[in-house]
């Protein structure tokens, strides 16, 4: 009987597999298990690491979601009143928005009848509008939330400052119509809006909530139910929720005409600006723009609601019992040894489960974000594969030296690449825009003459190890040693998107691991210098070079050079990091200060300075840039108080040996409003 061959089968598995080989086999049973039944949405551990099919299965919820959203006519219920930025353009205000453009709009939308008023903007900074805005506040009938953040959860949107007064202009406006809301929304590891924000003691209500207050999703952290908008028989689509421009309800003769898209309906008034508040949601790929506003993330939750749909999440127990039936029936199936005419439609049966089910609950309006469907597939192979070799073989032992010694210079991703893919390692070159680092130890070549041989060597290793751990941990390249100098660049053999943003912590991380090892010096070594770094980015010539019996993976070009002189110039600008102006604007970073325009040593080319200075006050870095930008005009009265101004930013900077260094610079600057180092 098939019963009877299977169990038969599976006894002589057990009887001949040995002990090693049936200890593996189990294990990656339970791997299997795992990776079958484990919800993919929750971390591993406190430190919130990811399982390996995160991605994955993020990409198939998101193409479930976007699949079977369900698709609707323009919500009545809700409107939006947006700063856009045509607004920006009519106000000349970017950051703060325009308050008092604020203050008549809400006047007006308060006359109209408005069901309930939510602002997803920060008052975090003064306006000269203020007063009129607290007026009106004060004077509003329609219940209204202002927008609440608070530092702890909002770090990279907040700081200190900003929050105080945030907190003392909630006072100030506060009444039994005007309260605060939170607009904190929560993204997963690939920055996607999914979920609900879970509700953080201490703080206010979310906004959504908020605005209409519901008991059955207090506690909500579930998915958030996106919706398409309805084609219209021309094949046109409206918004799902509508939304008005901000000027329009400000102005007291459109009022009028507009009372009836207001009256009875939630408004939300915030932002609709390019690049600013954007978030990518699982329909990113079904619109025509790519990203959701924050506002609009809020308008759909608040429709959520308002409809009642609480989507269900799986339950636990029967996720694990799907992890049991798909783990037990790969098992089964290979265990079974069927031929093909019987494999065949098995494996179609099967692989129809597994496909099907994610589609139908999503279908049937159940919350599917944490279902494992990669999971079961990848648990299905394993535990097939586990079950019928009883032991994977292992990787060859020149495999892992390859991996091993690869790794040593390259991520290990690229790395893993280059092994899968040899003809990588032919000796050729191409053309590419890379993110080059130069790094230089500031006294070490004197040091390794005053001390011995081997101290010198103990030292030069842990300290290249200390960068080379940066370079790697940031995703780059080690390129090579110049004996103290660590070379390595982003963009190659694999690029990125956030090279630039890597390349530039790297280079800050560099000088900060260099600031520890002069720290922890063994007792009896002098004293040493700093590290010195310079980040450019341009084009260079990658690839393998050298011959047959040694090659060398690197790059050469002009970006190589620029790179180097960048770092040199930190002696003579006394700076301990330094960047071209192509590789400031594409890290994607706001902490640079400008370090104003030198030729360096052998080159004809001006090149603007940039230093990372995450500590220097975001007011004297505007002004500094400012200052300047002055040096390019030809007015000399100008100059000399752009010189003055400088002068008083040193007074509030007295230690700031980099400042000093760009007064004087700017004191003799050369021809063409350049300073030429060498």
């Amino acid at each position: 009987m098939p019963r009877r061959g299977l169990l038969r089968r599976g006894a002589r598995l057990v009887r001949d597999a040995g002990r090693w080989r049936l200890a593996a086999t189990g294990l990656l049973l339970l791997l299997a298990l795992f990776l079958a039944g484990w919800d993919w949405n929750r971390p591993l551990d406190r430190m919130t690491r990811e399982i390996p099919t995160a991605d994955a299965e993020r990409g198939l919820y998101d193409w479930r979601a976007a699949t079977f959203a369900p698709r609707v006519g323009q919500d009545p219920r809700i409107l939006m009143v947006v700063y856009d930025d045509q607004t920006l353009i009519a106000t000349r205000k970017r950051s703060p928005l325009d308050r008092g453009l604020l203050a008549r709009a809400l006047r007006n939308i308060d006359a109209m009848g408005a069901q309930s008023i939510g602002i997803d903007i920060l008052f975090d900074q003064p306006q000269d509008e203020d007063a009129e805005l607290l007026a009106t506040l004060h004077g509003m009938k329609t219940p209204v939330w202002l927008g609440y953040a608070n530092l702890g959860d909002n770090q990279e949107q907040i700081i200190f400052e900003q929050q105080q007064y945030l907190d003392r202009f909630i006072v100030q406006a506060r009444t039994d119509r005007v309260r605060p809301a939170s607009i904190r929304l929560e993204t997963d590891a690939d920055n996607v809006a999914r979920s609900w924000p879970m509700p953080t003691s201490g703080q206010p209500p979310l906004l959504t909530l908020a605005m209409q207050p519901s008991p059955s999703f207090a506690d909500y952290g579930g998915a958030i139910r996106f919706r398409l908008p309805l084609k219209q028989p021309d094949g046109s689509e409206e918004p799902v929720i509508p939304s008005l421009q901000i000027d329009t309800l400000a102005d007291p003769a459109m009022a009028p005409a507009l009372a009836s898209m207001v009256h009875g309906r939630h408004v939300l008034i915030g932002g609709d600006i390019v690049d600013i508040d954007q978030f990518e949601t699982p329909l990113s790929g079904r619109q025509a723009r790519s990203t959701m506003i924050g506002l609009e993330v809020h308008a759909t939750m608040l429709a959520q609601l308002l409809d009642g749909a609480r989507l269900p999440p799986v339950p636990e127990a029967w996720r694990w019992l799907a992890a049991l039936l798909v783990v037990g029936a790969a098992g089964l199936t290979s265990l079974a040894e069927l031929r093909w005419f019987t494999l065949v439609p098995a494996l179609t049966v099967q692989a129809g489960a597994i496909a099907g089910l994610p589609l139908w609950l999503q279908a049937r309006g159940w919350d599917t974000k944490g279902l494992p469907a990669v999971g079961w597939v990848l648990g299905w192979v394993l535990a097939f594969t586990a079950i019928g070799v009883a032991a994977r073989a292992v990787t060859s032992q020149q495999r892992r030296f390859a991996q091993a010694a690869l790794g040593k210079y390259l991520p290990r991703d690229i790395a893993a690449q280059i092994l899968a893919e040899p003809e990588k390692l032919a000796l050729h070159g191409e053309k590419r825009p890379i993110f080059t680092l130069f790094t230089d130890l500031e006294g070490f070549t004197k040091l390794s003459h005053a001390i011995a041989p081997e101290m010198v060597a103990q030292l030069l290793n842990r300290y290249l190890d200390m960068l080379s751990d940066v370079v790697l941990a940031h995703g780059g390249t080690i390129d090579k040693f110049v004996g103290d100098a660590v070379v390595a660049f982003w963009g190659a053999p694999i690029a990125r998107p956030d090279d630039g943003q890597k390349a530039a912590l790297a280079a800050y991380a560099m000088w900060q691991a260099g600031e520890a090892f002069r720290r922890d010096l063994p007792p009896g070594v002098p004293p040493i210098g700093r590290t010195r770094v310079g980040l450019h980015h341009g084009e260079a010539i990658v690839g393998n070079f050298g011959g047959e019996g040694r090659i060398q993976y690197t790059a050469l070009g002009d970006s190589m050079n620029t790179a180097s002189r960048l770092e040199a110039a930190n002696k003579a600008l006394e700076t301990s990091v330094l960047a071209s102006r192509e590789a400031m604007l594409l890290s994607g970073l706001d902490w640079w200060r400008p370090m104003g325009r030198v030729r360096l040593r052998g080159r004809s080319t001006p090149v603007d300075l940039f230093e990372p200075a995450p500590d220097f006050p975001v007011e004297d870095g505007a002004a500094l840039a400012e200052i300047l930008a002055v040096f390019d005009s030809e007015d000399a009265a100008a100059r000399g108080q752009a010189l003055k101004r400088l002068k008083g930013m040193i007074n509030h900077h007295p230690d700031d040996a980099a400042i000093a260094n760009l007064l004087y610079r700017y004191e003799y600057i050369g021809e063409g409003g350049t300073y030429g180092l060498g």
